[in-house]
């Protein structure tokens, strides 16, 4: 499979050089770690990019009022990632415990189960989005107008749901197997594909909102059927091979793998759940505010999305090196891999933060059909604060990569809810009712992203979770021990 130049991998290693160099982390894990890491991060831009380029083109078409109502509707798609990514953590943690312990035999039963509790989980809300889509929007919001466009936009998306669980399957089979590189290929390759398809329809065709939504799901459809292709035979073309082979003959639903992938996975798919279940008392304590202060939390948030993307590879980097360590019993590995990764992780978010403060006025005007509209200033005020709050997820996202790997997955879902629940919520309520105003929202992106930072850091250090890892090692490491 060719590798080619790639700037972001460039910068990245730089930083983990220069870390290395000062004696912060170790050099060769330094290169490992970014390695796997670069690609998912090239991947999270994408995707990240391809949200962000939906909202600005159905702001640019449309006007403020679908801003809001994709915002509004944002909520019920994010299900999706947390449904199945909650199933694909659990995936990563079982195959890249298997790769590091040879046990190849034993990934198959691991993506399969995976596949048919993603498709059983999902299917359900897609046909609750189908049938009520603005009974659902409208919990969020009176606003007429963001309220249609927000349920014309949820009920076409929904159908991409179960597609979209899929594809964090594949994905993190890929990456559990030392392969981000061909993940990234493939899912930042559907985000362009998206971007483009959304050009099409909303600006050709003019089909505004519902354009963004035909153009999300047409995308996880191409990108479902590579992953299929590509696991079942073990190539693309146009691609290459893939590092692993799934034959699609075999048990799909074995007992003991499901109960370890939901023991596994349900806290991290309720830790994912825990911002979209947030956004909806969230979106309506922004309505309070109006609806430009409704947009420029979207666009802010989906900035900060874009300057979160550093998280996607460090965390799984670190669940996947963490993982296989732990898969042949090497805990002092898995340690130093936790550790370096951390510290890798947060460096890597300040130069991100600084990146965009810099450009903070230039980027929120993208998103508007008129540069004077009133959302704009407080979009700008928003991205500031939350260029300070991402540092933390730094530190939260990487401490929990190793937690994630080990199985130890109740304690980041426990922090990311009173992170969000307890500080986020509150403040922002506080923003609207009292004189706290916008700081509440300033201060909910601190709260949200440094509670978290501090517990998963504080039980990493612990070391509790090496001692659960041992629960989901596979049979042929632990009959070495």
């Amino acid at each position: 499979m060719s590798r080619f130049p790639n700037p972001l991998k460039a910068v990245v290693l730089v930083i983990g050089l220069g870390l290395a160099r000062l004696g912060v982390i170790d050099r060769e894990r330094a290169v490992r770690t970014t390695e796997l890491a670069w690609p998912r991060i090239v991947t999270g831009l994408a995707r990240m990019s391809k949200s962000v380029v939906d909202v600005a083109m159905v702001g640019v078409a449309v006007g403020t009022s679908a801003i809001a109502g994709v915002g509004f509707a944002g909520p019920f798609w994010g299900l999706a990632f947390a449904l199945g990514g909650g199933v694909a953590g659990g995936t990563l943690a079982l195959v890249s415990q298997r790769y590091g312990a040879d046990a190849f035999d034993q990934l198959g039963v691991a993506v399969r189960a995976s596949t048919v509790l993603v498709v059983v989980i999902s299917v359900p809300v897609t046909v609750a989005f189908w049938l009520y889509p603005a009974e659902l929007v409208s919990l969020l919001s009176d606003n007429r107008r963001a309220v249609e466009h927000g349920a014309t936009y949820l009920q076409i998306v929904g159908l991409g749901i179960p597609l979209a669980g899929l594809n964090l399957v594949g994905s993190r089979t890929l990456v559990g197997v030392d392969d981000a590189y061909t993940a990234m290929q493939v899912r930042a390759g559907g985000a362009v594909a998206n971007i483009g398809l959304n050009a099409v329809f909303i600006f050709g065709l003019e089909w505004g909102v519902a354009g963004a939504a035909v153009g999300t799901v047409l995308a996880n459809v191409a990108v479902t059927a590579v992953f299929v292709v590509g696991l079942v035979s073990g190539s693309v073309p146009g691609i290459g091979r893939f590092p692993v082979q799934i034959s699609p003959v075999g048990t799909y639903v074995d007992g003991e793998t499901i109960r370890d992938l939901c023991r596994i996975g349900l806290p991290i798919g309720a830790r994912n759940l825990v911002w979209t279940v947030a956004e909806f008392p969230m979106f309506a304590i922004l309505d309070v505010f109006g609806e430009s202060t409704v947009a420029a939390f979207v666009i802010a948030r989906r900035i900060w999305a874009l300057m979160n993307a550093p998280g996607w590879g460090f965390g799984l980097a670190s669940s996947s090196l963490v993982g296989q360590a732990l898969g042949r019993d090497d805990e002092r590995t898995a340690t130093l891999y936790g550790r370096d990764i951390i510290r890798f992780s947060v460096a890597t978010y300040v130069v991100s933060a600084v990146l965009v403060a810099i450009f903070a006025e230039q980027v929120v005007v993208l998103f508007a059909e008129d540069p004077t509209s009133p959302a704009i200033p407080i979009a700008v005020d928003l991205v500031y604060a939350a260029c300070v709050a991402v540092v933390f997820q730094g530190v939260g996202g990487a401490a929990a990569g190793p937690l994630d790997a080990s199985g130890d997955t109740r304690v980041p879902f426990v922090s990311q809810f009173l992170g969000v629940f307890f500080g986020a919520i509150p403040l922002a309520y506080l923003g609207a009712t009292t004189a706290l105003g916008y700081w509440g929202l300033y201060l909910a992106f601190f709260a949200e992203a440094g509670v978290p930072a501090a517990v998963n850091y504080w039980r990493f250090r612990l070391g509790k979770w090496k001692t659960i890892s041992e629960a989901y090692r596979p049979d042929s490491a632990i009959a070495d021990d």
